[in-house]
């Protein structure tokens, strides 16, 4: 392997050739990661994932890439890689691949999960992958090298909470390249390999012109804990727990679906499970053989009620709270082949992640109150990150010893302090990018600046899947959300230009009901007095009725009557209709 093609080929290249990367996701932000890197013509893509809206996105359902960088290079695209299968990674393959018909390289995990995505049928914003006719899916082994384009592109093996999870190297002719994908480094694996620290740190003696690399966990000094001690603490738990064992986790995470349904044999227990993408991950991931179990410890969801309480175990999606999750609805009676009752215990095996405390907080207040034991992750330890620690992040670029170095998948503060571990590792001030979503960064060995942006905020998608939402919606929902709405219907009798009957004003989500009245009174008034004058007028333009009102004038006024009133500002509608008797 050339530690530098750039200066094999300097007749080819020159020595001022660079490779662009763009990040069009997962930069200052967790979710949506995709990168595009380029080398003249040719452009591969690394990651194709959906980010999940913040509250103020009332409405929206996913977050997917924005493409327009792409739009009018679609002939340069040469492949999608994908480092692993969880949904910020994979996500928006469906609407990537309706628009780039290129092949897709993944792992067996990685690509099983894709394929199940490209099956579904359903109506669903997530669910339009039928529409994809025979898709290009490649899948491939650790330490396979693809060539595409003017890149050669090798898989190396890393430890997540996913199977099957890389590493990229990119071999560009500008020089290597290391994308860290999810990572963790687990000396003692459920399932697979340790993480390949011996070719991790042959790419680092070969010369390494840039590193990309995850800072989710940046702030948690150490190195975090193997998964294996999770199983360890499901063997004491299930020891004494003695009614039913109701487990939630991470659908994709089939390293702790292993270890419960080990302890459940342990202890003989029957397992079911619920949730759709929990069977989904069990099935893609039991046609692979990665998952070890007796063949009559899996039941159906509908024979539960054949066995005795301290014969089963259920494992459900819902770690976040999600209102349509398993848990959530059986923690509400809404599920209908299973409820919460008491003598249950719920082990919440995950993190909170930001931002979702608040809806898991108020389901495990509603499984305390159906009765159940719940046990979470800051009572026991039920749970442990996929993502490295400082101590794992400071490890790898020691190994790797980068030229360039660009920390990705996490916020700015994230990304900051991953930056100052590498430049007290000895990677230069000015070779640190932080870059923003958009950013197009140019470099080779001689030299790296950012020479300008593109359009990336995110394209947000609601329940149909068929396109975005613009701000102008969001605003009105967010207004509507807050302040209420106003409708004002008024009828105009055209012969005579006055009103032909009192306008009829309806208020929703404004303010009490008790003091609407009051509003109303005053709002008809400032409307009488608005068509008096509009008839004292007897030159100028829109001197109609219907044409003053059309025009925005009362609008303003009701607006500002309504703000001195009530100090809101609702949705203010009024519709015009005009008679001719």
């Amino acid at each position: 392997m050339s530690k530098n093609p750039t200066e094999t080929h300097r007749d080819l290249f020159g020595i001022e050739s660079r490779i662009k990367i763009v990040p069009l996701g997962g930069m200052r932000e967790f979710g949506k990661n995709m990168t595009a890197f380029q080398w003249g013509n040719d452009i591969i893509i690394v990651d194709v994932g959906i980010g999940f809206p913040d509250e103020d996105m009332p409405g929206v359902d996913l977050i997917i890439p924005d493409f327009s960088w792409l739009k009018n290079q679609k002939e340069r695209v040469r492949a999608l890689f994908l480092t692993h299968g969880h949904e910020d990674h994979i996500g928006a393959i469906t609407w990537f691949l309706r628009e780039h018909k290129v092949p897709v390289y993944g792992t067996a995990m990685t690509i099983k999960l894709v394929e199940n995505k490209l099956d579904d049928s359903g109506r669903g914003a997530r669910d339009q992958g039928s529409v994809i006719k025979n898709p290009d899916l490649h899948v491939v082994n650790d330490g396979d090298r693809i060539r595409a384009g003017a890149f050669n592109v090798e898989f190396v093996h890393v430890n997540h909470s996913i199977a099957d999870a890389c590493a990229l190297l990119i071999e560009t002719p500008a020089g290597n390249i290391f994308h860290t994908g999810d990572f963790k480094i687990d000396y003692t694996p459920v399932h697979g390999l340790p993480i390949d620290l011996n070719r991790i740190a042959q790419i680092g003696s070969d010369g390494l012109l840039a590193m990309f690399a995850e800072s989710a966990n940046v702030e948690i000094d150490g190195f975090s804990p193997s998964e294996q001690i999770v199983g360890e603490t499901f063997t004491e738990l299930f020891a004494k727990i003695r009614g039913r064992i109701f487990v939630s986790t991470f659908s994709s995470n089939i390293f702790r679906m292993q270890q419960i349904i080990t302890a459940a044999e342990q202890f003989d227990r029957k397992v079911a499970m619920v949730g759709r993408s929990m069977l989904n991950a069990f099935e893609a991931a039991n046609s692979l053989g990665y998952i070890d179990f007796n063949k009559d410890t899996i039941i159906d969801i509908k024979q539960i009620n054949n066995y005795l309480p301290q014969e089963l175990v259920i494992i459900t999606t819902g770690t976040q709270g999600e209102p349509m999750s398993a848990l959530t609805r059986m923690a509400y009676s809404q599920y209908r082949d299973v409820a919460i009752e008491e003598g249950d215990t719920v082990l919440m095996s995950s993190s909170m992640i930001p931002g979702n405390e608040k809806a898991i907080y108020r389901v495990i207040n509603e499984l305390f109150k159906r009765g159940a034991n719940v046990i979470y992750e800051d009572l026991a330890d039920i749970h442990v990150s996929g993502h490295a620690y400082s101590g794992e992040m400071a490890l790898m670029l020691n190994l790797l010893k980068p030229k360039y170095f660009i920390p990705a998948h996490g916020e700015y503060r994230h990304l900051y302090h991953h930056a100052k571990i590498a430049e007290s590792l000895g990677v230069k001030q000015e070779n640190i990018f932080l870059l923003n979503n958009g950013d197009i960064l140019e470099l080779n060995n001689q030299h790296a600046e950012v020479i300008g942006f593109t359009e990336a905020a995110g394209v947000l998608i609601d329940g149909s899947g068929i396109g975005g939402i613009d701000d102008l919606v969001l605003r009105d929902r967010l207004l509507l959300a807050d302040d209420g709405v106003v409708a004002i219907f008024i009828v105009i009798d055209s012969t005579t230009n006055y009103l032909a009957a009192e306008p009829i004003i309806e208020a929703k989500g404004f303010i009490y009901e008790s003091e609407i009245n009051q509003v109303i009174k005053i709002c008809h008034s400032k409307i009488d007095n608005f068509v008096e004058k509009a008839n004292r007028k007897k030159k100028g333009k829109n001197k109609n009725l219907k044409d003053r009102i059309d025009s925005g004038q009362l609008h303003q006024q009701i607006r500002q009557v309504l703000f001195e009133l009530t100090k809101r500002r609702p949705m203010l509608i009024i519709s015009t209709v005009e008679l001719y008797l």
